[in-house]
């Protein structure tokens, strides 16, 4: 019986023993995982503000050149492509109604003097008169308008972009005998955010690139800024005029347009302190402060090479973590590399 119980205190002790051994392990495994990070100081900078938007070049003025009425086509007198000036004659309608018109107003203008005679001598009325002059006004609008749809002129400098129809053909009222648009200048249409809404006005210089010419790049500027924001974007339209002179740039063609905003002090991060949250488009930062990391949501800016702008999210000279944060999590604490 003393045997046995000799037996169960020795075991006690070694389990005792053994346990005490394992709590001192499992203390020391603890501190050895203290995750181990790197750490960086970031700072406030002078940041350009500059952004980039894309836009498609317009022509500044497009113009539809067709008859008031439909009315055969006696001959088109240019071909898509050519340039054209101010009041050119584009296109000969049929003239049978003009000249008809022109009889009818000569023959008004005769039976007008003979009635302004007459009331001169006091042979009719003053409402007979007024009577025969309105008839008068009637005829000579009706041939104007005539007139001007029988030869139709380019109401602008241009070039020929667009003919529907041919020598011959009755025009439909469908679509346009001719488009004409003025390309010098162009205008490229962007849309701005409400962020920069009080920074843009008219004549600020912009930096403009087309696809088509490469690296190549254009000077223009703001040339209107309207006045009113779209709910559901938060963006406000503004014109950017080209002068294009050689007339190298056309409608249609893809651009580029970077404004200048002026520069910011803003906090900027290197991009190895950045941490994409799984399953969303979220980015965060790990701050150390005191021994622990805390886990930061931050609002990235312009990319500079190897750092970022933050709009928000990080103080200035905060220490942030750049290597290090796969074990990491909010609050836990972390040995600091060298």
């Amino acid at each position: 019986m003393k045997k046995r119980m000799k037996l169960v205190v020795l075991m006690s002790v070694v389990l005792l023993a053994a346990c005490s051994g394992r709590k001192e392990t499992a203390e020391t495994v603890k501190v050895e995982e203290k995750p181990a990070v790197k750490l960086e100081k970031v700072r406030l900078q002078s940041v350009p503000q500059t952004q980039e938007y894309t836009a498609t070049v317009e022509a500044e003025v497009k113009n539809n050149i067709a008859p008031a009425m439909p009315v055969r086509i006696s001959r088109i007198l240019v071909e898509v492509g050519d340039r054209v000036s101010k009041n050119q004659k584009l296109v000969q309608m049929d003239a049978a109604n003009l000249r008809q018109l022109e009889l009818q107003l000569e023959n008004q203008r005769v039976e007008f003097r003979r009635i302004d005679e007459l009331y001169k001598v006091g042979g009719i009325s003053k409402s007979e008169w007024d009577a025969a002059k309105t008839a008068l006004d009637v005829r000579e609008t009706s041939h104007k308008n005539t007139l001007e749809n029988t030869a139709l002129l380019s109401p602008v400098n241009g070039i020929v972009t667009a003919r529907n129809y041919d020598d011959g053909d009755m025009y439909s009222g469908v679509m346009p005998v001719l488009t004409v648009e003025q390309i010098t200048p162009v205008k490229l249409m962007i849309n701005v955010s409400e962020t920069y809404f009080t920074k843009i006005q008219k004549g600020v210089p912009v930096d403009i690139r087309l696809d088509v010419y490469g690296d190549e790049r254009f000077n223009g500027q703001v040339n209107l800024v309207y006045p009113t924001l779209n709910p559901a974007t938060r963006t406000f339209p503004v014109e950017v005029r080209l002068a294009n002179g050689d007339m190298r740039v056309r409608p249609g063609m893809f651009a580029r347009v970077t404004v200048d905003f002026g520069a910011l002090d803003r906090v900027v991060i290197p991009d190895r302190a950045i941490v994409k949250q799984a399953g969303s488009g979220d980015r965060y930062v790990f701050v150390y402060k005191g021994g622990r990391v805390s886990y930061n949501k931050v609002e990235l800016g312009r990319r500079m090479g190897e750092n970022y702008e933050l709009i928000s999210g990080v103080d200035d000279n905060a220490d942030v973590v750049v290597a290090g944060q796969t074990r990491l999590h909010d609050g836990i604490e972390v040995e600091v590399e060298q």
